[in-house]
């Protein structure tokens, strides 16, 4: 009996372990793929989820796929990160084993495309801001500034002004088309080397994300000086920009935007795609 029992214990070793190195070797399958779409220089991660993984692909369906990449090059973008979830998805067996993916069907795509300051500031008129930075920041205090801040725990200035920490979890909550954002970075002004910060809105209109500055202040995170109304109509345009979304990885149409340190990340869903289509424009 107790021969039995360890025989019977090896076996389902070597099952258990037969059963993860064909998900290895399809999820290696599908990330080689997925790398050549979406022209990247490595191999994105992409994981099945879901035990035991042979019975999914005996019956070519899986539960919930997950792939996500980083350094995604769109247009003069070139470190966009992505990151998708990919469920009720129907893939044959032989289709995988042989690396045809193209025509993988996925019943519900959720895609988040994550955009850096950094990458952000190749898109022009920010190309003439150097160092530009990115922070959330609330609409009121976007559109009113102290006068309208009501929210404590802050610089004490006003809720998300220079100096003001945030909690990390961003503005807007990934279903919002609309969120606040504090844009800063320096410029040279009148011949002097200036720190500005431009408060705006972030909007998606369709595909396009737009950023549409309403005030400026000069200064640094300690504290800032009252910008004239002339001087900021002249400099408003420098921060004011239009990001098209079309050319994003996966044909999903953004219906959500939210602002973190550093970032934007867009948020959409798409139903009843391909996996070719899922690394076409972002929009369809």
């Amino acid at each position: 009996m107790k021969r039995l029992v360890i025989v019977l214990v090896v076996l389902l070793g070597l099952l258990v372990g037969a059963d993860f190195a064909a998900a290895a070797f399809a999820e290696h399958t599908v990330s080689q793929k997925a790398r050549e779409q979406l022209g990247l220089s490595d191999d994105p991660a992409v994981t099945i989820h879901g035990f035991p993984f042979t019975t999914q692909a005996l019956s070519g369906n899986y539960s919930h796929i997950s792939v996500s990449a980083d350094g995604v090059p769109v247009q003069q973008l070139r470190d966009v990160s992505l990151d998708a979830d990919l469920h009720d998805v129907s893939a044959p067996l032989s289709d995988l084993t042989a690396g045809n993916v193209r025509d993988i069907e996925v019943g519900r795509l959720a895609g988040r495309i994550t955009l850096k300051d950094s990458d952000i500031a190749r898109v022009a008129p920010l190309t003439n801001i150097d160092d530009l930075r990115i922070e959330p920041s609330s609409e009121e205090y976007v559109r009113r500034g102290e006068d309208g801040a009501t929210t404590e725990g802050t610089n004490g200035s006003g809720d998300d002004g220079p100096g003001a920490q945030n909690d990390g979890q961003g503005s807007g909550q990934g279903d919002d088309s609309t969120a606040g954002v504090r844009l800063s970075g320096k410029a040279d002004i009148a011949g002097e080397r200036i720190e500005i910060f431009a408060f705006a809105m972030i909007e998606l209109d369709g595909t396009t994300v737009r950023i549409t500055p309403h005030r400026i202040q000069f200064g640094n995170d300690q504290e800032t000086t009252v910008v004239p109304e002339a001087v900021q109509q002249r400099l408003l345009p420098s921060f004011e920009a239009d990001i098209n979304a079309g050319e994003m990885p996966f044909t999903v149409t953004p219906t959500g935007i939210s602002v973190a340190s550093g970032s934007l990340t867009l948020h959409g869903e798409a139903e009843d795609v391909t996996f070719a289509g899922t690394s076409s424009a972002l929009g369809g």
